[in-house]
């Protein structure tokens, strides 16, 4: 990789149905093996059970999970000296999306015996109320950042 400067930043299309880019990168993250109309229609399908359950706009619900899902702040391994410290450091927006759409995604993937739209529609339905396994898990990095606030100062 070039040491002289930085590649520029690619940012996908919109999607087709919502129009938006957080959808889009949602997508592209729920992809694998390079099938992304196999992702679509997932996603697709769990906005379409999140309409059915809530009598809500799919949309809202989604931005709104996002929103109680993205952390504030992380906590990153810094080597200073021979020991390794776990240095608190805020979270950029590009990353906390990245981190929390990760976290719906995994947890989704890790339930057993439903079909993954029917697992990712009640991540989502959940983590837009406040509650689920990707809230939490955003809650233990708070819990862990404020535990190391300590080492601060080596950011």
């Amino acid at each position: 990789m070039s040491r002289r400067n930085k590649p520029p930043k690619r940012i996908p299309e919109q999607d087709p149905v919502y129009n938006s880019q957080d959808v889009a990168k949602f997508i592209n993250r729920l992809m694998r093996r390079g099938k992304k109309s196999i992702a679509q229609k997932i996603f697709y399908s769990a906005m379409e059970i999140v309409k059915e359950k809530t009598k809500e706009d799919p949309m809202e619900v989604f931005q709104k999970a996002l929103k109680n899902i993205i952390p504030l702040v992380e906590v990153k391994a810094k080597r200073i000296g021979g020991s390794t410290y776990q240095v608190p450091t805020e979270v950029r927006p590009d990353r906390g999306m990245a981190l929390g759409s990760t976290w719906i995604i995994d947890i989704a993937k890790s339930k057993a015996g439903k079909p993954m739209e029917e697992k990712l529609a009640s991540e989502i339905l959940s983590a837009s109320n406040g509650e689920g396994a990707a809230v939490k898990k955003r809650e233990d990095t708070h819990k862990m950042a404020e535990a190391n606030k300590a080492f601060a100062h080596y950011r």
